[in-house]
């Protein structure tokens, strides 16, 4: 049934878009969006420490990232705290124990209007750039680098302030 549903075909990757009549900024990039740098926590940061951070900082969630670079999920202040305050994880449990591990990544490349089909389901999505690296031996890999959180508040501020009409 999702595989014929043009919206999850898009967001997955499978259709580049179907949409009819797309609005003006439907093919521009995600990369034009004023995504500031996010706040990365590393996985072994308790849930204590996350809600002080997030709070001191003004951030409502940020990605927790493994050092080695990879994305492991999401943590929000709201879920950390629902968490804590009902007994299901301690102030001094990592916030592994919190995570959303279940998000969509979009690319700088990709258009705003795959990034709309996302955040119909979606309360964000995690803005990754693929970077080349190399290690001693001279052998490359590629590394995905978390460049940002949007959200859709995001996309209907650079509509509003944009707006072709």
């Amino acid at each position: 049934s999702k595989f014929v549903n043009d919206k999850w075909m898009i967001k997955n990757g499978y259709l580049n878009d179907v949409q009819e009549h797309k609005p003006w900024w439907w093919n521009i990039k995600v990369q034009k969006l004023n995504i500031s740098a996010p706040l990365i926590l590393l996985p072994e940061v308790s849930c204590q420490k996350a809600i002080e951070i997030l709070q001191e900082k003004g951030y409502d969630q940020a990605p927790v990232v493994a050092e080695s670079g990879l994305i492991l999920g999401m943590v929000t202040l709201s879920n950390t705290l629902t968490s804590v305050l009902a007994g299901n994880v301690e102030f001094s449990d990592p916030v592994t124990k919190v995570i959303y591990d279940q998000f969509s990544k979009i690319g700088l490349e990709d258009s705003l209007g795959k990034l709309s089909c996302i955040l119909e389901n979606d309360h964000f999505a995690i803005v990754v750039h693929e970077q080349m690296q190399f290690d001693a031996n001279g052998s490359s890999f590629m590394k995905q680098m978390v460049f940002g959180v949007v959200t859709a508040m995001d996309l209907l501020t650079f509509v509003s302030r944009n707006d072709k009409k």
